[in-house]
């Protein structure tokens, strides 16, 4: 009888020691899940600048052109329109730019005249009008209602991903899908003619040469783009439409 006390003693010593080894474990893997979550960088949704690439005037136009890189297209084999994030593939997911609005909210107030906006949402549009850069055809938009409207990426993302977007990493690819200023709101038949075509391919009516050709310039510029013998040939021809510096 009296060794039952120690007997008791020595097991409750020994679960003890067996819990704190067991919460030492834990703790130990706890800490090591938490330095390496710690060590991983976190994603933010990409969003393009507020005014997206600027429209830059036809004598840095042409300077700018000059200075592309001219090679043959590249990589077009892979190309997969998901690849420049989930906005642009029809299933939504659009990131929110600096202004609060996704790109094509951005794009729908800036270009339609006539705007109303909704009471509870000032990135909504409701309706406007829209006279088409690519044909300039003037098209009634509102919200509830089939539209011939939609929204192009001058530079096509196929074209992009042809001419250097295929080595970027997929934030970058997001952040260009939503630069502003190589988006415009056009004719829907314009735009599915154009498709992913270059300036050699394809143009819009010839008034609107000058500034297509000087924001396709900027785009490619910009973001590092490589252009073709052709294309750049038929931007510089496009460029010579433009009015004389002052």
């Amino acid at each position: 009888m009296p060794t039952r006390p120690r007997t008791n003693a020595r097991r409750r010593w020994r679960t003890f020691l067996a819990s704190t080894v067991v919460l030492a474990a834990v703790a130990a893997v706890g800490f090591t899940l938490w330095s390496n979550r710690q060590d991983e960088p976190v994603r933010e949704i990409p969003a393009a600048d507020p005014g997206g690439t600027p429209l830059p005037g036809t004598r840095q136009a042409h300077g700018d052109l000059d200075r592309l890189t001219i090679a043959w297209n590249r990589n077009w084999e892979s190309y997969d329109r998901t690849a420049f994030g989930p906005g642009w593939s029809g299933r939504g997911g659009e990131p929110v730019l600096a202004g609060g609005c996704t790109a094509r909210e951005s794009v729908l107030k800036r270009d339609l005249t006539e705007v109303r906006l909704a009471d509870s949402n000032s990135c909504m549009t409701l309706s406007g009008v829209l006279i088409d850069p690519y044909t300039g055809e003037r098209l009634p938009y509102d919200r509830f209602k089939a539209s011939d409207i939609e929204i192009d990426h001058v530079v096509a993302l196929g074209d992009a991903w042809r001419s250097g977007a295929s080595e970027w990493s997929a934030e970058r690819r997001e952040q260009f899908a939503n630069d502003v200023g190589n988006l415009l709101a056009v004719q829907k038949r314009a735009n599915q003619d154009k498709g992913s075509k270059t300036p050699d391919q394809w143009r819009p009516r010839n008034a609107y040469w000058c500034d297509y050709a000087r924001r396709w310039v900027a785009i490619k510029s910009r973001w590092g783009l490589t252009v073709q013998a052709t294309e750049k040939s038929a931007l510089t021809e496009m460029l010579g439409t433009c009015p004389p510096p002052a």
